[in-house]
């Protein structure tokens, strides 16, 4: 069912293609983004930071006005430049830990609106219209949604065959990952691959659910309507789900909500079998077993067999029975978005910093869990159900300003 197109994408002018793409915006420092922008004046992050040409901070409507024209002076500059066919993209990213392989395309709205491109996460309404607006004003996407499948022969043989040979782009980072990239145009190809993720039942978005809701507020106010224009599908990165990684997100909290450390044990207490750890590094090895941090020691906490009565995926969900059991009820947090007592810690380290924040004072306890599964992501989303923000850190990460969908 899932409609998955080709399409005509700009591209960075291969001299310059390791110096224009940038990770996502929102992922740089101040210090970091400003200094990218001073050094670097073929940086994609000048289109998304339009002000620094004049030294000036601007928003709303003006920025995104002036994004659109640094887009421009990108073209006038030949910094980009237009494929001159329809094509998927094979893209591939690797890492120190891992390599990734999966292909840019189209992915319908219309399959998003109805279920056939699956959620997993709520999304806020105010981000979803600021970004449409964006999205109006520029005409373009530049950052994939990333998109999961279940793993396909055929498509995993186009793959194969295709990236034996010489990459259309091939390029290293400063983060130490090579991204290559190779575009397929020949027919026999291009129907099999479209053939063969419109015979699978659903697509389920791993990363960009405001990003895609944003693609579908706009195609709703835009016309003509025949269902074919570009504005009608929104750019995409298909990956394999045995491609996909998950990691967990810890959390850590501030106070203890006016209890005593024996008491909030006493607490735990009725709900899990507790042992103390001690001082070594401790992280659960099951589902439904969590770790804590708790003033300079570990805890293993076993959810005990009485609690065992789910209702739904979501209920069985580890992230969900931590706000359930715990941060809720005797923590007090109850907005797990905006409450400015607890965080998150994501990445493989991300025990030992919780270790060393709680240590140095700025939270008092911290909780870690086993990552999510994508068999537990999927069933979560064919329920119709969403997860708790910060249930999964899904990787691979992706690089904007590679390929842009002009609508």
């Amino acid at each position: 069912m899932p409609k998955v197109l080709p399409f005509k994408a700009v591209l960075p002018n291969k001299a310059f293609v390791s110096l224009v793409v940038s990770r996502s915006y929102e992922t740089y420092k101040k210090k970091e983004l400003k200094a990218k922008l001073a050094y670097n004046p073929y940086s994609f992050l000048h289109i998304l930071t339009p002000g620094f040409k004049f030294q000036h901070e601007i928003s709303g409507v003006q920025r995104f006005n002036m994004v659109k024209n640094r887009y421009l002076e990108f073209h006038e500059r030949e910094v980009y430049e237009y494929d001159t066919q329809e094509a998927y993209y094979i893209y591939r990213i690797q890492t120190h830990h891992n390599i990734y392989t999966g292909i840019i395309a189209a992915a319908s709205i219309e399959d998003y609106k109805n279920d056939v491109i699956k959620k997993h996460e709520d999304t806020i309404q105010k981000r979803e219209e600021v970004f449409k607006e964006y999205l109006k004003v520029v005409g373009f996407n530049t950052e994939p949604v990333l998109l999961t499948y279940p793993d396909d022969d055929a498509i995993n043989a186009v793959i194969e065959k295709r990236t034996q040979g010489e990459a259309d782009y091939n390029f290293a980072v400063v983060e130490q990952q090579l991204h290559s990239l190779w575009k397929i145009v020949d027919k026999e190809s291009i129907a099999i691959i479209a053939g063969h993720f419109e015979s699978m039942n659903a697509l389920y978005i791993a990363d960009g659910h405001h990003r895609s809701a944003s693609s579908k507020l706009l195609a709703e106010e835009m016309f003509p309507q025949t269902g074919n224009e570009k504005y009608n599908y929104f750019l995409s990165f298909l990956i394999p789900e045995s491609n996909l990684h998950i990691s967990e997100f810890n959390r850590l909290v501030k106070g203890l909500n006016g209890l005593t450390k024996e008491e909030f044990l006493f607490r735990l207490d009725e709900i899990f079998r507790i042992e103390n750890r001690g001082i070594e590094l401790y992280k659960p090895s099951k589902k439904h077993h969590f770790s804590m941090y708790l003033d300079g020691e570990f805890y293993s906490l076993y959810l005990r067999k009485s609690y065992y009565n789910f209702q739904d995926p979501l209920g069985e969900l580890d992230t969900q029975l931590l706000y359930n059991l715990i941060l809720e009820p005797i923590l007090g947090i109850h907005d797990l978005r905006n409450d400015n007592r607890i965080a998150y810690l994501s990445g493989k380290d991300n025990s030992i910093r919780m270790k060393k924040l709680i240590d140095e004072k700025e939270f008092d306890v911290g909780f870690g869990m086993l990552p999510v599964a994508i068999t537990e992501l999927k069933q979560i989303a064919d329920a119709g159900l969403q997860m708790p923000p910060k249930s999964t850190y899904i990787e691979p990460k992706l690089l904007s300003g590679l390929t842009i969908y002009e609508f």
